[in-house]
C-alpha cells in the first residue's frame, strides 16, 4: 500500500484526483492506494445519480457562492469544509479477494475503520446503514465506491470540527436516509469526533499497512478531468 497526503487548490482538482488515481491503478500504474486530504473552502458534493435541485439549497449556495460538483461514486449528497478530513482508498477487486463485491468491500473496510478508530476513540463505533460510522447512533463518516474491472475506490469523510449547523441551511433532508436517522435534522444526527486530523491520518496509515509514498502523482490527467468533468456545467448538473 502507497500513500498520499495530497490536498489540491480547487474543489474539482480534488474531486478529479480519486478518478485519476483509480485509473492510474487500473492501468497498472500503482498498485493500491491510500490517499488523505482536507478541504479549505466549503463545496456541495452531490452522488453521481443525485438530482441537484431536490439534494441542494440552491437559492442559498447561489446567494453566497457555494459551488456544486457531482462525484463519480454513489450515496448522498455532502457539504465538503474546513474541519472535514477525507480518505480515499483504491483497492483491488479481486474476485478471490476481501473487496470482490460491493457488500464485501463495505464489510471489509469499514470493519478496518471500527476497529482502527474505536482503539484510538475509545468509544464503541458502530456500523449503521450501509457504510456509515456512528457513535451511540450519531453519524460521524459516510462512504460510496465505484468499481472498475480490477480495482475500486473507496472513499469517505470524518467530521473533526464541521460547523453542522451550515449546513443546514446548505442542504435540505436528504431525498433518501438510513433507517438509524429517524427523521432527525443534520444536526440532530451528525457529530464532530473533536479529534486532530493527524490522530485519524496515523489510524487510517497504520491500519491499512502503508510503506512508501506515491512517487507519481498523476496530475496532467487529474488537470483534464478537472477542467473537462468536474468543471463542466453538464456534468455537475446532469441531473
Amino acid at each position: 500500500m502507497l500513500a498520499c497526503d495530497l490536498t489540491l487548490p480547487s474543489p474539482q482538482e480534488n474531486l478529479a484526483c480519486d478518478e485519476a488515481l483509480l485509473a492510474l491503478c487500473e492501468e497498472g500504474g500503482a498498485d493500491e492506494l491510500l490517499r488523505l486530504w482536507e478541504p479549505s473552502q466549503y463545496f456541495v458534493v452531490v452522488g453521481y445519480s443525485n438530482h441537484v435541485r431536490s439534494e441542494v439549497s440552491l437559492p442559498f449556495c447561489q446567494q453566497h457562492t457555494i459551488p456544486i460538483f457531482r462525484r463519480c461514486t454513489g450515496g448522498g449528497t455532502v457539504l465538503q469544509g474546513p474541519g472535514v478530513l477525507n480518505y480515499s482508498l483504491v483497492l483491488r477487486a479481486d474476485s478471490s479477494g476481501p473487496a470482490h463485491s460491493i457488500t464485501a468491500a463495505n464489510h471489509f473496510i469499514l470493519k478496518r475503520h471500527q476497529a482502527a478508530l474505536a482503539a484510538i476513540l475509545q468509544a464503541p463505533v458502530e456500523i449503521r446503514g450501509h457504510t456509515d460510522l456512528a457513535i451511540g447512533g450519531l453519524k460521524f463518516s459516510g462512504n460510496s465506491q465505484r468499481r472498475t474491472k480490477h480495482f475500486l475506490l473507496f472513499h469517505g469523510s470524518f467530521l473533526l470540527h464541521f460547523d453542522v449547523e451550515f449546513m443546514e441551511r446548505v442542504l435540505p433532508m436528504p431525498s433518501q436516509a438510513p433507517d438509524y436517522r429517524f427523521g432527525r435534522s443534520h444536526s440532530d444526527f451528525l457529530m464532530n469526533l473533536k479529534v486532530p486530523p493527524s490522530l485519524i491520518k496515523r489510524a487510517l496509515l497504520k491500519t491499512w499497512d502503508v510503506k512508501d509514498l506515491l512517487a507519481d502523482i498523476p496530475l496532467d490527467r487529474i488537470a483534464q478531468l478537472a477542467r473537462h468533468k468536474y468543471g463542466a456545467d453538464d456534468w455537475n448538473f446532469k441531473f
